[in-house]
């Protein structure tokens, strides 16, 4: 199993909103590196979900529910997207400041390409935030 973080503004699409709708497929995303990181989810990868722009905090976990299939919003055969479904919240938010200053979490994509829609986690790293969400 793989483990990853997506990023959504909440006042495009929040983690209430995908938890009201309970399942969702991860559409819009039009850069390659992340396009290449939807194509390698499998189902039943972890997932964590992030609030970008406002918030800027980890706030839930998701599941890849199905693999990667063509996007359904643009005939461009070059974009995909995956199925995903919620899975729980994080009893407190991670934000970007803490997993900055925590020492496990300071080669992590969020804090290395900042701006990456869709990117992998190591095991580790998944577990520390999930720790750090749970504590």
């Amino acid at each position: 199993m793989n483990h990853w973080l997506v990023k959504s503004e909440p006042v495009k699409y929040s983690w209430e909103k995908f938890n009201q709708d309970g399942r969702t497929f991860w559409d819009g995303v039009r850069n390659y590196q992340a396009r290449n990181n939807l194509r390698e989810m499998k189902e039943g990868d972890l997932v964590l979900f992030y609030h970008s722009n406002e918030g800027k905090e980890v706030v839930g976990i998701a599941k890849v529910a199905r693999g990667f299939y063509q996007d359904p919003t643009t005939t461009d055969s070059n974009w995909v997207v995956v199925d995903l479904v919620p899975v729980e919240s994080l009893k407190t938010p991670v934000t970007l400041e803490q997993i900055k200053a925590d020492e496990r979490l300071k080669d992590i994509g969020l804090v290395r390409q900042g701006r990456l829609s869709v990117m992998a986690l190591k095991r580790e790293e998944f577990d520390r935030i999930i720790e750090l969400g749970n504590s």
